[in-house]
């Protein structure tokens, strides 16, 4: 059943300084719905994240702001919409729209997607950005990128999106790896790609807080997630990174209680980090694991860096998180050079997400 306007109220979350604030309320429901979704959409618990992991995110404005709003019928919370926007990229707003299978039917997604397009003008944002989750199997009806690569199951929440002028652009796996099982093939990987690589390479491995010699290094490095990795046909800003804002990373990090080990190659005639990667996991040691950002330069492939970082960072992570069960990680379809080394250590597929594009007039 479909509820008139106003039977509908969208509100504003507020920030709390802490969880414990009686404010928190709305910033702790929306974490909760987050997750429920994400397990609804995908039949999977990996994407589960806190609040006290989210919350250092949206208190540091420095580099993104968060702007969420959480929909309500009665006291009831029918849904909730976030927005993210990185502060020197100005051209594009991610919108993560929430909604529970059960409300649906109500209109509740269309009036977030319509508010969130209004906050979007208001930031001076001309691209929305969106994501929607799917089970392994993409069933009847399947959608294909304008890529050609992958393909996702339809639903609700990308009916909604195809219905409001999103156009599909790029499919993502998301790939899980056993952490308990044998590393023993882990590490032949690993010493095959460091006899490839040479003596020109250098493995490097830290966990946060990054050290103050290696910040602008690793700040180019993340600096080129934005130019050298497969993008489709979104619009994506150069980014700007700087020491100063690994440094802030860091912190949020490290505030949201979350532990960063990083593995990465250095160039050694150049000094250049030539390649890297990032497992993340939160206070509860037996969770699941997070790979975040995985790069090898354009300018450095061919040397079998990505196999070197991911190999030596899974088995550096054995000493850090000896009782989480698996990794989680997302990879383009199309960038088949990182899934062959995902398929080749192991990773399996275990969800898929649309990236979704919508330019506003």
């Amino acid at each position: 059943m479909t509820l008139a306007a106003s039977e509908l109220t969208i509100t504003e979350i507020i920030v709390p300084a802490s969880l414990d604030d009686a404010e928190a309320a709305d910033f702790l429901a929306a974490a909760e719905l987050n997750n429920a979704v994400c397990l609804a959409d995908s039949g999977l618990d990996d994407f589960a994240r806190t609040a006290a992991e989210m919350l250092p995110l949206w208190k540091d404005r420095t580099d993104d702001v968060h702007h969420g709003f959480i929909a309500r019928s009665g006291d009831g919370i029918l849904g909730a919409v976030i927005l993210h926007a990185g502060v020197a990229e100005p051209t594009s707003v991610e919108v993560d729209l929430m909604v529970l299978p059960e409300h649906w039917s109500t209109g509740v997604g269309q009036a977030l997607l319509d508010h969130a397009e209004l906050q979007a003008r208001e930031l001076n944002r001309r691209v929305l950005q969106a994501w929607t989750l799917h089970p392994a199997d993409a069933g009847g009806g399947p959608l294909v990128p304008r890529t050609g690569w992958g393909r996702i199951s339809s639903s609700p929440h990308a009916e909604l999106l195809q219905r409001n002028g999103f156009l599909l652009e790029q499919v993502e796996r998301s790939s899980g790896f056993d952490l308990l099982a044998d590393l023993g093939p882990v590490e032949r990987m690993l010493g095959d790609a460091l006899a490839a690589a040479g003596p020109d390479y250098r493995l490097i491995e830290w966990t946060l807080p990054t050290p103050p010699e290696l910040r602008d290094g690793y700040a180019w490095a993340l600096s080129r997630m934005s130019t050298d990795v497969p993008s489709s046909d979104l619009d994506i800003d150069e980014e700007s990174w700087d020491a100063a804002r690994i440094a802030r990373r860091d912190a949020r990090f490290i505030g949201g209680g979350q532990t960063m080990s990083v593995s990465a190659v250095e160039h050694v005639p150049t000094g250049t980090l030539a390649a890297f990667n990032e497992l993340v996991i939160g206070e509860d040691r037996t969770g699941v694991t997070h790979q975040y950002c995985t790069l090898v330069l354009k300018e450095h492939r061919g040397h079998r860096l990505g196999q070197i970082v991911k190999c030596a960072n899974i088995l550096r992570w054995r000493g850090i998180a000896p009782a989480s069960p698996m990794i989680s990680t997302f990879n383009a379809e199309e960038n088949r050079p990182m899934l062959d080394i995902n398929e080749a250590m192991g990773f399996a597929p275990r969800a898929y997400v649309g990236a979704w594009q919508k330019r506003l007039e």
